[in-house]
């Protein structure tokens, strides 16, 4: 029987699997997918996760390919509103660090064991000396046990954990076109550069390779309707629909010289979802099983990554020592949680700067984010790169 079972062999449970391992716990990985995620989800890692993966070595792996972003700009109808200073917090790692997701994730997971793929958890039960766990694979059903079990298995496993009614949740009106392309060089190469437009928002992140990730506000295609909609829609948003969609984006909300090299985009709602614990006993929840925020400002990744950084240690001296750290875990999940609280309303004020508005109001907004970025001082980069975050203290 392993020590701990992590359920999820994404970033945040492989990094928990490698920090447990570099501890000399005995730890085994489940995973229902059979082959990892490709594409890029997340994109940027702030200064506290940097700063947690230090010891284990992640962040020299990661620094080695990223993009080291030391300043953003807002940007409104061609002219500067403001800036965002990162290289002037006192700091470990004063920028935020760029790299595609899968790049991260095979930072993230030296160290860790290879994980049983193609396992899926149908019940987690929680006993006074373990957790079993009923699983299945390609050879039939089974039962796992183990006496520590920690879920990071995303969005789909919450069900495993929590009642539907349990969890806080909101849902958002917002959708985004988003896309991942090469770019013709230019000057602010290692620039994050937000456009605010009457239309929406545009948010443009460098990447390694002379890339960089555009990201749209998008009213969707009116031409689409419920499925067997009048006028013969189909319901369905067609590739080239968003493609379309998000060139005329670029042109008019500041990115026109990179409208002709995106050749596809995706398109993304956003919801706000917030479980009311991350432990019970010997089980523990983390990352987006936890706590779902909308990626609009890129701290949700962060902010489970630094769950399975500050959740590590305290695993691993229970296992050496035979006693449940009850305290350090109890201030372990109060913390967690505030941190979720923060982020997401971070995300949500994020949101809200970055929704259509009338000519009227959009000329206001951009005076009065203009004014409060040349105010601020310190406040908006800290907050923008997950210094309000408790393990950044």
């Amino acid at each position: 029987m392993p020590e701990v079972i992590v359920v999820g062999a994404g970033p945040v449970g492989m990094l928990l699997a490698a920090e447990l391992a570099r501890r000399d716990v005995d730890v085994e990985v489940v995973e229902r997918r059979a082959q990892g995620g490709g594409g890029s989800r997340a994109i940027g890692l702030h200064a506290p996760v940097l700063a947690a993966l230090e010891e284990g070595g992640a962040t020299d792996r990661i620094l080695a390919r990223a993009v080291r972003v030391s300043r953003g700009e807002a940007r409104s109808d061609g002219r500067l509103l403001g800036v965002v200073r990162f290289d002037r917090l006192s700091v470990r790692h004063p920028y935020v660090a760029t790299l595609p997701q899968a790049l991260t994730e095979s930072a993230l997971a030296v160290g860790a064991p290879e994980p049983q793929r193609g396992t899926t958890v149908s019940r987690v039960r929680v006993g006074m000396d373990a957790v079993r766990l009923d699983a299945s694979d390609p050879r039939g059903e089974r039962e796992l046990s183990a006496p520590i079990v920690v879920v990071a298995a995303g969005v789909g496993a919450r069900d495993l954990v929590f009642r539907p009614d349990a969890l806080g949740r909101t849902s958002y009106p917002d959708r985004y076109l988003m896309s991942d392309t090469d770019v013709a060089p230019r000057e602010d190469a290692e620039t994050a550069v937000v456009h605010l437009a009457a239309g929406g928002v545009l948010e443009s992140f460098p990447l390694p390779g002379g890339r960089r990730r555009f990201v749209a506000w998008d009213a969707g295609d009116p031409r689409t309707t419920a499925a067997g909609g009048a006028g013969g829609a189909t319901g369905i948003d067609e590739p080239a629909a968003r493609l379309e969609r998000l060139r005329a984006a670029l042109r008019e909300r500041g990115e026109a010289a990179a409208a002709d090299t995106v050749t596809a985009a995706t398109g993304f709602r956003v919801r706000r979802v917030l479980a009311p614990a991350m432990r019970r006993g010997r089980l523990a929840v983390i990352g987006d099983s936890a706590h779902e925020i909308s990626p609009i400002g890129g701290q949700g990744m962060n902010l489970g990554l630094l769950d399975a950084a500050t959740l590590a240690p305290l695993l691993a001296a229970w296992v050496r020592t035979g006693r449940e750290p009850a305290a350090a875990l109890a201030r372990w999940e109060r913390d967690r949680l505030r941190s979720a609280r923060i982020a997401g309303r971070m995300a949500a004020v994020n949101m809200r700067l970055g929704r259509p508005v009338s000519a009227a109001t959009h000329a206001l907004r951009t005076r009065t984010l203009g004014a409060a970025l040349a105010a601020t001082g310190s406040l908006v980069p800290r907050a923008y790169a997950m210094g309000l975050d408790t393990a950044a203290r």
